[in-house]
């Protein structure tokens, strides 16, 4: 007797439906599994042998044949276990065929029959609510994270044996209610921009980056407070929208980092280290999982040490920073993973650090000093949408007893100039003032007379490139934000130009 159930293989971001055919008849014991499977799926044989024996389920001693269809198709991960043990039990007459017919069905199996939870669950659960199947039967560890997605009938089991008498009628699984995301609050666990003395231009920048979503550049001797400004950043980035919290939980859950509580509340912060590769930055493998800026999309993604990554590493970003997303090529396909992120970059002026300090002397040469920068080519730099000193604290500011302006009035001001920017942008494929495009910059952005003649001014002066023109009005656009301001004035275009003096030179 042959049998069907339904699942989903996740490849990239996306789930596709795969059929669990499965076949017994006479013969030697053996139990075959064809199709195209991995190597966790050609292991499954002995974790569903083992699991149907401790659920007291009769497992055949004949030939079982398992065909995962469409065949032509990569089927990877440890989420068909449970799937091959119902369709095997479905074969053996132990489960009507009907009953299975409008179900997905996804888990891993531990050798004693309980579920343990998979990685891609949400993906999974948009394509059963896609396709308008009638439920989806997945580990209990990822009932919440499927319950995101509405209008879909989510069970969640604890072991094999409560999956099967479901099917059989005897016993349901509860539904699991539909989940309401929100976004947090506030962000725990960070340094308050209160606490940090001086650098009020740097936290101006930053002001303007988290409102507009623009890339940051800020290089300063050590000691000066990069790291803390920017371990700061994430306190004063506006909440997350319902949509951008399904867009990174789906991102963490095919990578298989989702929080405990199933979705992620807070924009996401990556910091790698800077001897990581370029796979594991851009994302890639030989199954592709996304990469560091696709964990950071709609977060921030900190690059400490900017100049000691490898100059292939950072080069890697330019297409990302350009267009919000990463193609991943490989010989059996072409997988796309968004990644649009905030990139805030900290590095020191030379190879010693003190070339800005008033207080130490730099002992690097000038070949030293010139071969440093060129670490960070021209087409990288003209991407940082605001680059900034970073210069060392003052003794007396860093003794002052008054505090700065709290994070959570900075985050007020961020979160009004978003809101003007949702209001703007609704309707179309873009959230942020960085997202714009050129077209949509000539019909939004559009300078007073005196403003307009000084940006003519400034492109020549300062030889901007077109790339650099766009992104001084998007910074400016910003900036008339926070100000609440209609249109961009002269002095909007200033200040958003004196912050493109390092990448220029």
């Amino acid at each position: 007797m042959s049998a069907t159930v339904h699942t989903a293989t996740v490849i990239g971001l996306d789930a596709h439906l795969i059929d669990v055919e499965a076949d017994i008849s006479p013969g030697l014991g053996s139990f075959l599994i064809v199709g195209l499977p991995d190597k966790a799926v050609q292991e499954a044989r002995e974790r569903v042998r083992s699991a149907m024996k401790c659920a007291d389920l009769p497992f055949p001693r004949t030939k079982i044949t398992l065909n995962l269809a469409p065949a032509d198709l990569q089927k990877t991960g440890t989420g068909f276990d449970l799937p091959i043990a119902i369709a095997i039990l479905v074969a053996s007459g132990d489960v009507e065929q009907e009953r299975v017919a409008s179900c997905i069905i996804a888990g891993e199996l531990s050798l004693d029959g309980t579920l343990r939870g998979i990685s891609g669950a949400l993906s999974i659960a948009l394509l059963a609510a896609q396709l308008g199947t009638r439920e989806l039967i997945v580990p209990l560890a990822n009932a919440d994270e499927a319950a995101l997605v509405p209008n879909l009938v989510v069970r969640g089991a604890t072991s094999l044996h409560d999956v099967f008498l479901h099917l059989c009628g005897k016993q349901q699984l509860a539904q699991t209610p539909q989940r309401v995301v929100s976004s947090a609050d506030e962000v725990i666990g960070i340094p308050d921009l209160a606490s940090i003395r001086g650098q009020e231009q740097a936290k101006r920048a930053l002001e303007i980056a988290a409102a507009g979503g623009h890339n940051i550049l800020l290089q300063g001797p050590p000691g000066s407070g990069k790291t803390l400004l920017a371990r700061a950043f994430p306190g004063i980035l506006p909440r997350m929208t319902t949509t951008e919290i399904l867009e990174a939980t789906r991102i963490h859950s095919v990578a298989g980092h989702l929080p405990p509580c199933g979705y992620l509340a807070e924009r996401p912060c990556r910091s790698p280290h800077h001897s990581a590769s370029s796979t594991a930055l851009v994302g890639g493998g030989s199954t592709p999982k996304p990469g560091e800026i696709s964990l950071a999309h709609r977060g921030v993604l900190f690059l400490d040490e900017f100049p000691e990554f490898p100059r292939s590493v950072l080069e890697s970003l330019r297409q990302p920073l350009e267009d919000g997303q990463v193609t991943v090529s490989r010989c059996n396909g072409t997988i796309s993973f968004p990644a649009r992120f905030t990139l805030i970059a900290a590095m020191n002026p030379c190879p010693c650090g003190y070339t800005s300090d008033p207080d130490r002397t730099c002992v690097c040469t000038n070949i030293q000093i010139q071969k440093y920068r060129k670490r960070l080519s021209g087409p990288l730099l003209d991407r940082i949408d605001l680059a900034i000193e970073v210069p060392k604290v003052p003794t007396a500011k860093l003794t002052e007893l008054t505090a700065g302006e709290e994070t959570k009035a900075v985050r007020a001001r961020v979160q009004r100039a978003r809101d003007l920017q949702t209001a703007r942008f609704r309707g179309a494929r873009f959230v942020t003032n960085a997202e714009m495009t050129s077209d949509i910059i000539r019909k939004t952005i559009i300078p007073d007379a005196e403003a307009k003649a000084f940006l003519s001014q400034a492109v020549d002066r300062f030889n901007l490139s077109a790339r650099a023109y766009f992104r001084t009005l998007k910074v400016s656009r910003t900036i008339a934000d926070l100000d609440a301001a209609k249109t961009v004035s002269l002095r909007h275009l200033a200040e958003a130009l004196q912050y493109r003096q390092l990448s220029e030179n």
